[in-house]
């Protein structure tokens, strides 16, 4: 079991290319000019995971006023991302990491505790990315219910 090692501000994005809920390659290149959050989450459809994809479906278009995209990710398969995405009503794309090159990449995958347990999963960590692929702003500790409003006063402050 490792720490998880997360990224610096001011260091260049890792390049990524990943399936998203359709099954379809997305990669940061195709962002370029745009800012993107790159949010990272444990699972589709449990409780914390919900509030968080929620807010951001909520407030999709300030994202958009702000020449911003939001994508989540996580190591669910793009099957049940897709039904994630029906449930909730979600107007955004979500990334599967299987294999957790994204998470591993990221360094947010590593050590978690939860009633007095230890294993190894993905922390819930969001990065934002400027318009040229350099890490702008890094999020380790993430509130579920506040997290939209809080990356958009993040990227208002940009």
């Amino acid at each position: 079991m490792a720490e998880a090692k997360l990224l610096t501000e001011g260091a260049p994005a890792p390049a990524f290319t990943a399936l998203n809920q359709h099954g379809e390659s997305v990669s940061l290149a195709d962002f370029k000019g745009k800012k993107v959050v790159l949010y990272f989450y444990p699972k589709a459809m449990t409780p914390g995971c919900t509030t968080q994809a929620c807010g951001i479906r909520d407030t999709r278009a300030d994202f958009e006023q702000r020449n911003t995209v939001v994508l989540g990710v996580s190591p669910d398969a793009p099957k049940r991302l897709q039904k994630f995405i029906e449930k909730e009503n979600l107007n955004f794309d979500l990334l599967s990491d299987e294999d957790l090159t994204l998470c591993n990449a990221y360094g947010v995958w590593g050590l978690k505790k939860f009633m007095g347990k230890e294993y190894d999963g993905v922390h819930r960590v969001t990065y934002i990315i400027d318009e040229d692929g350099v890490i702008r702003h890094v999020m380790g500790k993430v509130t579920t219910k506040s997290h939209h409003d809080d990356v958009l006063a993040v990227v208002d402050s940009l």
